[in-house]
C-alpha cells in the first residue's frame, strides 16, 4: 500500500466499447478500466482503496489527453504499441505477469500456460489468470490477448464481448 498522501487525476473517455474510466499520478497511469456501473469512478475507487491509504482524487481531463490520445489511436487502428508512462501497482507475481503480457505483440495471442512458463512458473496457470484479472492497465497492458490452451477466449474482466472486439480490431479474430 502506498504510503503518503497522493494526488491522482482521473476522467474518463468515450470508446467504441463504452466509457472507460483513466487515473494517473504524477508518474504515468495507474488505472484504465471499462465502466460496468453507472458511476464511472466507483470501481476505480475500490481498486484505489486497496492500494492507497490517503489520496485526493481531481477530475482533470486535461491531465489526461495525452493518455486519451495513444488510447484513441489504438481504436482507430493507427496504434498498436502505448508510448505513455505507466505505474503499476500490484504484488511482485502480478507484476512479473503483467511485464510478460506487455511482450505480446499486437494481433498475437498467447495462453495462460505460456504466460506461466514464460514467467518461470510453468505450473501457476490459475495464478495467472488471477493475475490477468487484477491488470489495472487494461488494453495498454494486454491481457485481452491471453487465451485458453484449447483456443478458446476464457473469460475477461471487461465481458467476452470486448475481449472479442479487441482481438478483431487487432486482427486476431476475424470479424
Amino acid at each position: 500500500m502506498a504510503s503518503g498522501t497522493q494526488h491522482l487525476v482521473w476522467s474518463h473517455m468515450e470508446s467504441p466499447v463504452g466509457l472507460i474510466t483513466l487515473l494517473a499520478n504524477q508518474r504515468g497511469l495507474i488505472y484504465l478500466d471499462f465502466c460496468k456501473q453507472n458511476d464511472p469512478v466507483l470501481g476505480a475507487e475500490i481498486w484505489l482503496n486497496h492500494w492507497f491509504r490517503h489520496y485526493t482524487l481531481e477530475k482533470n481531463e486535461q491531465a489526461l489527453l495525452p493518455y486519451m490520445d495513444e488510447i484513441d489511436e489504438y481504436f482507430q487502428g493507427t496504434r498498436k504499441t502505448f508510448e505513455i508512462p505507466f505505474d503499476l501497482y500490484g504484488t511482485p507475481f502480478q507484476k512479473r505477469v503483467w511485464r510478460q503480457l506487455s511482450t505480446i505483440p499486437y494481433g498475437e495471442v498467447r495462453t495462460y500456460k505460456e504466460i506461466a512458463s514464460a514467467i518461470g512458473s510453468p505450473k501457476a496457470v490459475r495464478a495467472v489468470g488471477g493475475a490477468n484479472n487484477k491488470n489495472p492497465l487494461s488494453i495498454v497492458i494486454p491481457c485481452h490477448r491471453v487465451i485458453g490452451s484449447n483456443g478458446s477466449l476464457v473469460g475477461y474482466g471487461g465481458g467476452l464481448h470486448i475481449k472479442e472486439y479487441l482481438l478483431t480490431l487487432e486482427g486476431w479474430l476475424k470479424p
